[in-house]
């Protein structure tokens, strides 16, 4: 009993010092699953960092599409100005990681013309880093003699009463339901996708479009706009005579016909990155996804897959791969798993 005991104290310690290691530093995806982007409105990043804590040893990890972003940290005065020239530190290669190594305030924006004006900053204090106390030793258990079990009485079960169980009313169809307002892309906004084409089919998935609806295009002036195109320029990403061109956000458009409507971002590159959406329009509650958009080539512009993939926490079409949120309470739950196992073996 002296020997299991020992070993149950030194697990303990050793789970308490895994645990103590892996809260100390942390990894923070800037923007998380939106990426390091032109955002939909210029608050998105000072938003996303203002209920964090930034430590000293903490990681910044920026994910953006090589080329078309880069990762600056300038000055206070560079940053109110967005002025790129003689930063402080410059990264062009996605994922961009830069460890905060002082306390203070930190400014970071994108060095591409127009982009930190379109929002793409970020400012954060950091902290002195926090040393956790040692983990102080438990109490040593002591054995305990189980009670004896009270014998339970046997309790027949209920005889089942004559006659078969009365069928359940089926469902009745209400009325029509009032017009709803859709925000395109949630929190994303109306931006060029950091996972690709599929993301804002992936969006519409499951949404019931009716009559009445309202769709809003979020987006930062000039940077975007909103255009209502044919189901062939939609393949093509063509954006010459459009059915409907409106470039102030926030853009709201009233769905007043039923069926297919196609929609596309009119600025160069933009819907051949994924800026582009497809839905269908019903009179009735029950709606189903276009079923003659058919998706464009590669060569002409985006595909919408019928079977999306899910979202992956990237820049606007990055090749890189971001680091895994949680790998490091993966491993710690896992090795606490194999002394607990230890621990139970040796009772055993």
């Amino acid at each position: 009993m002296e020997k299991s005991l020992n070993l149950v104290f030194v697990a303990t310690f050793a789970i308490a010092a895994l645990l103590q290691s892996s809260f100390a530093q942390r990894d923070y995806v800037v923007g998380d699953a939106l990426g390091w982007v032109i955002p939909s409105t210029p608050s998105t990043y000072a938003t996303w960092a203002a209920n964090k804590t930034f430590r000293v040893g903490d990681t910044l990890v920026f994910n953006f599409a090589n080329g078309r972003h880069d990762v600056v940290k300038v000055t206070r005065a560079n940053y109110d100005s967005c002025n790129a020239g003689n930063p402080l530190l410059m990264l062009s290669s996605s994922p961009a990681n830069v460890t905060l190594n002082e306390t203070g305030s930190h400014y970071f924006i994108c060095g591409f013309t127009g982009h930190c004006g379109a929002g793409q900053i970020l400012a954060i204090n950091v902290s002195a880093a926090v040393s956790s106390p040692a983990p102080q030793p438990s109490p040593r258990p002591q054995p305990t003699t189980p009670p004896a079990s009270s014998p339970v009485p046997f309790a027949p079960a209920p005889t089942p009463q004559g006659g078969s169980p009365s069928p359940s009313p089926s469902p009745v169809s209400g009325p029509t339901r009032s017009p709803m307002t859709y925000i395109v892309g949630d929190t994303s906004g109306w931006t060029v996708p950091p996972s690709g084409a599929s993301f804002y089919q992936t969006w519409a998935n499951g949404k019931n479009f009716m009559v009445g609806d309202i769709l809003v295009f979020n987006y930062a002036t000039g940077a975007h706009d909103v255009l209502e195109v044919s189901r062939a320029s939609y393949q093509q990403c063509n954006s010459s005579n459009p059915i409907l061109n409106l470039t102030t956000p926030p853009t709201r458009v009233t769905l007043r016909t039923t069926g297919e409507h196609y929609y596309i971002c009119g600025v160069t590159g933009h819907c051949t990155a994924g800026q582009q959406l497809a839905i269908n329009v019903s009179s009735s509650s029950t709606a189903t996804p276009p079923s003659s958009a058919t998706p464009p080539s590669s060569t002409s512009g985006p595909t919408p897959p019928n079977n999306p993939s899910t979202p992956s926490p990237a820049g606007d079409n990055n090749n890189g791969t971001p680091p895994t949120p949680g790998a490091a309470s993966l491993t710690v739950a896992g090795l606490s798993a194999t002394f607990v196992s230890l621990i139970v073996a040796v009772f055993v």
